[in-house]
């Protein structure tokens, strides 16, 4: 995997964090079975969650035309660990052990599949 590569795939990781942040901090305000469509799409955390996926949508698309799917799938999945500690940081949500071994576990499978690559 080239250097630029490597680069689309930290930006679609950034673009997949940064997007459910966006759609986390949307839905903060409503209780779980009262969000609506149209009091979603007014909502400016969405709006700007559904633009990062937008643009994540294209970027991905340049990593897939670059890398196998069998490889590119499971290195995307660095995202769990990216939104665990984002979640951590932002929005002060609390990370237990398990969760953290859970991330460092997943981190380490992506390790042995892009060494194996």
């Amino acid at each position: 995997m080239t250097a630029v590569t490597a680069l689309w795939f930290a930006l679609s990781i950034i673009c997949d964090v940064s997007g459910q942040i966006c759609f986390k901090l949307g839905v903060r305000r409503y209780g779980g079975s009262s969000i609506r469509l149209p009091m979603l799409l007014a909502n400016g955390w969405i709006n700007i969650g559904i633009a990062i996926y937008t643009v994540e949508i294209f970027v991905w698309l340049r990593v897939l035309s670059e890398v196998p799917l069998s490889i590119a799938f499971p290195l995307a999945s660095l995202n769990f660990l990216g939104i665990a500690f984002a979640s951590h940081f932002i929005l002060k949500e609390k990370i237990g052990v398990n969760r953290i071994l859970g991330a460092v576990l997943v981190t380490l499978g992506v390790i042995v599949l892009a060494a194996s690559a």
